[in-house]
Parts: structure tokens; sequence; C-alpha cells
């Protein structure tokens, strides 16, 4: 009795200690073919690879064990093309020229649905320029469309930012939060806060705010912020910078492949 406890109770360890996770691709893309893709992930600081292959026929795979869940890369030889969560079962990517898409776990199923809410707005954002230059060639009263096209922007961008602020609150406890939180502030030069940022803080848990990325930046945030109100000494302008970032494409690079 005393083996089959002790069996059953390592398998559950070892179980709870790896993920193994199968990725089956296709792609339309033709020359994509005879290609090199590489799937990498951080170890510590540094990118590292954790699988390879060769597109043959519109098809790739890729399978591996992780220690815990995590979000990787998928790279065409050194560039980079979308972000996939690397956890128990199968996960199928669609890889074409206008759309990639990643599904079939639950975290990627959550993750794809975020990123195509989030394409869809930015699109349209990206479309008042469009109608901006349509006006101009018209001949239209510009004062009239700038002002239209103003309040559509200002609507757009609230949400936007409803969007993902809802998001990583709701994945504030998986990869997801904080995979978003540093997709939104890895724009900024210098790590600082903000509204947005102090509002979303003061919801979240505490496993978020322990997420290295998370707490690093906080904390150089809040040093550089003491230092710009003279609270503390300055530091050298090597040292303002923002914490480490991974080689994750935003949706936006995901919505527009080269």
């Amino acid at each position: 009795m005393k083996k089959i406890l002790f069996c059953i109770f390592t398998a559950a360890v070892l179980a709870s200690c790896s993920n193994s996770f199968s990725i089956q691709g296709s792609s339309d893309v033709q020359n994509l073919d005879g290609r090199k893709l590489y799937l990498k992930a951080l170890k510590g600081e540094e990118l590292k690879n954790i699988d390879s292959c060769d597109v043959i026929h519109g098809q790739f795979s890729f399978k591996g064990n992780l220690d815990t869940v995590k979000v990787g890369t998928l790279f065409i030889e050194d560039e980079s093309v979308m972000p996939i969560v690397l956890e128990d079962g199968e996960i199928i990517i669609q890889f074409n020229t206008a759309k990639q898409t990643c599904t079939g776990t639950p975290l990627n199923d959550t993750l794809a649905s975020f990123i195509e809410k989030y394409n869809q707005i930015t699109n349209q954002i990206a479309d008042l320029g469009h109608q901006q230059s349509r006006a101009i060639m018209d001949g239209e009263d510009m004062d009239i469309v700038n002002e239209e096209l103003s309040k559509k922007a200002a609507v757009l961008d609230a949400e936007c930012d409803k969007i993902v602020t809802s998001f990583i609150e709701d994945n504030f406890d998986n990869i997801l939060g904080p995979y978003v939180f540093q997709m939104v502030t890895s724009a900024m030069e210098i790590p600082l806060t903000n509204a947005w940022i102090d509002a979303l803080m003061t919801k979240a848990t505490p496993k978020f705010k322990s997420n290295p990325y998370v707490k690093e930046f906080m904390e150089a945030a809040e040093r550089n912020q003491a230092i710009m109100t003279g609270m503390e000494d300055p530091i050298p302008a090597e040292q303002m910078t923002a914490p480490e970032q991974s080689t994750l494409p935003t949706p936006n690079q995901m919505a527009n492949p080269e």
C-alpha cells in the first residue's frame, strides 16, 4: 500500500513540475517552404532556443517540456513573428500573409481572442489617417474633418484602453497579465508611473506584483519618479532604462506582417 501511495505521489509531483507541449503549424506563405523556424523563450535573462524545424510543404511542428508555463516566440530565422503560450496540450498555429493565429489550449485561446479585438481597434485607428488623406484629396473642409476624426480617435483610444486594462485585470494571476503589461510599458524609454499604471496596481494581486518584469519595472519607475521630484539623488542616465525586454512581438506587429 505504501509503495502504491508513493508511486501516485511521485507521478503527481512530476506532472505538476513539467508541461509538455506539442505545436502543429500550417502556412500558405509561398516563400516559407524550406526555411528554418525557431521556437524561443526567455531562460533567466537570455532568449534561448527551445526547438527548431524546417517548413515542409507548408507544415511544421515543435514539441518539448517546460518546468513552468511561459510565453515563447516563434521566429522565422532571426525575425520574431508571434507569441505562443507554452502550456500543456496541442497548440495549433495557422500562418498566412494576412493573419497568424495560435489556438488550441486555454491560454492561447484567451490571448488569440484579445489580440483579435485589439487589432480590430488599432486597425480602425490606423484607418483614420486614410480618411484624412481622402478628405484632403476630395477638397473637404479640413477643420470639420479633423474635428470629427479627433472625436473618433478619442472613442477608439478609450475603447483600446478599456480592453487592455480589463484583459490584464482578468489575467493578473497567469502569465498573460504580465505579458500584456510588458507589451504596453515596453514603449517607455524610461520607466515611469502614470495614472493608468497607478490605478492598475491598486487592483493588482500579490502574484502579479511579484512577477519579475512587473516588480523590476515598478521599482525602476518609482526610483525614477523620486529622482524627478528631488526625493533621491540622480543616477547615471544609462541606469535609468527599462527592465530587460524580450523580443515578443506586439499585436500591432503581428497584424502587419512583412
